[in-house]
């Protein structure tokens, strides 16, 4: 027998969405970020930061009112995207003012990044320390190459010429990629929830209507 719907679903459990641990991982590198390569009386170091900030909250706080309202969270959900495009182009506008690279997307340096699903900025250091080391982010803190860094080739000579400033930014910018490119995948597959099953006003219907015929 079919479960009778719930007004209220179950609803939270932001903290094991993908988007929502890369987001927090953008957070933290961009606060560790701006308090090294950003003057901390700029304007700049606190939009970068709330902008950081806002991805994490949002998708965490349009989860949580999911249970109620699904147009809210896909509103959240959407503004939580619209922050870390913001970040990305402060993080582009870094590179470019210092004239420093931006890597292109299918550096091998951002692969081995992602490849290592890094939870902490802590994680995102012991990359960058081997890219600036020579070891082309491979390793990261495990000391283990990465699966997918087989077929990748060495550019060792150019790695070592790359500042921490540079390889820091670029690191943040391959996990903006991912975190956005995950919250396009959340947002295609709410709005497909919301046609498909309409929000809480048509769930309150169905609801008590199941309820009347009982």
């Amino acid at each position: 027998m079919a479960e009778a719907e719930k007004l209220i679903p179950k609803h939270g459990g932001y903290r094991k969405l993908k988007s929502f641990q890369v987001a927090r991982a953008v957070y933290d590198l961009t606060v560790r970020f701006c308090d090294r390569y950003v003057d901390k009386r700029s304007r700049t170091h606190d939009q970068m930061v709330q902008a950081a900030r806002s991805g994490v909250q949002n998708i965490a706080e349009g989860s949580q009112a999911s249970g109620t309202s699904k147009k809210f969270e896909l509103k959240l959900t959407s503004v939580a995207r619209a922050s870390l495009e913001e970040l990305k182009l402060d993080y582009q506008d870094f590179l470019r003012h210092r004239a420093l690279s931006e890597w292109p997307r299918d550096d091998h340096r951002r692969a081995a990044l992602i490849d290592l699903r890094p939870k902490t900025a802590d994680d995102v250091a012991g990359w960058a320390r081997d890219v600036k080391n020579g070891r082309d982010g491979r390793c990261g803190q495990s000391g283990h190459s990465t699966k997918s860094t087989k077929s990748i080739p060495s550019t060792q000579s150019t790695n070592s010429t790359a500042t921490y400033p540079e390889i820091a930014a670029n690191g943040a910018l391959a996990l903006i990629a991912v975190a956005t490119s995950l919250l396009d995948r959340q947002l295609a597959s709410l709005e497909k929830a919301f046609l498909n099953e309409g929000g809480f006003t048509e769930r309150l219907y169905r609801v008590r209507s199941a309820a009347r015929k009982k």
